[in-house]
């Protein structure tokens, strides 16, 4: 099976486009690829738990239950330290999801490591 990286950018303004990003991967991660999902600009303000248990997009489902699903099938979870610093997320404010705070070259070798990449 392949490697997909998700880059999520959209933020909970937009709860169906982000919780969409969210769904591909938990799909992807059902059909046996390795999946990585890289959060980056507004997209961060997902990953604070009352935004991720209040996050339901209209036909694309519950944020919290894709987060859930993507962590305890082994995806591998990125956020921008840079748009994170810049929003005030840090570590502590995650809750359980197991994030690795990330400068841009870590975005970039996910990408040329991924064999497709998808954006929302």
């Amino acid at each position: 099976m392949g490697r997909l990286l998700v880059h999520i950018a959209t933020g909970p303004e937009n709860p169906t486009r982000a919780a969409l990003g969210l769904l591909v991967a938990r799909t992807a991660l059902g059909a046996g690829h390795a999946v990585d999902v890289f959060i980056a600009g507004e997209g961060v303000g997902i990953l604070r738990p009352a935004t991720l248990d209040a996050g339901v997009g209209i036909g694309t489902g519950s944020m919290r239950e894709h987060i859930d699903a993507l962590v305890a099938g082994g995806a591998r979870f990125f956020a921008s330290g840079q748009s994170s610093k810049a929003r005030g997320l840090a570590a502590d404010q995650v809750g359980t999801v197991p994030v690795e705070f990330s400068p841009p070259d870590v975005l970039v070798r996910l990408a040329f490591e991924a064999d497709r990449v998808l954006s929302y």
